[in-house]
């Protein structure tokens, strides 16, 4: 599997903070790896648009679709609590 970003992506991405952008980075590691990695907790969020979300740490997320062998990165965003 490979990754592509979107442009909602990168711009998330770069306002996020230094410690949660090196956290997504072994995330995204285990993503292509094993969609199922237990650490990655993902899963569907929006059935409809087939859009999948995984944790980055506790307080963040991203989200994402799968196109035959690449996920599309949408977003980065603090977990809403």
């Amino acid at each position: 599997m490979e990754a592509r970003y979107t442009d909602r992506f990168r711009r998330s991405y770069r306002a996020a903070p230094e410690p949660v952008r090196k956290t997504f980075e072994r995330r995204l590691g285990l993503l292509l790896g094993d969609l199922r990695h237990p650490s990655l907790r993902a899963k569907k969020y929006d059935e409809a648009r087939d859009v999948w979300q995984a944790r980055v740490d506790r307080s963040w997320r991203f989200y994402f679709t799968i196109e035959e062998d690449t996920y599309v990165l949408l977003d980065i965003t603090p977990h809403p609590k």
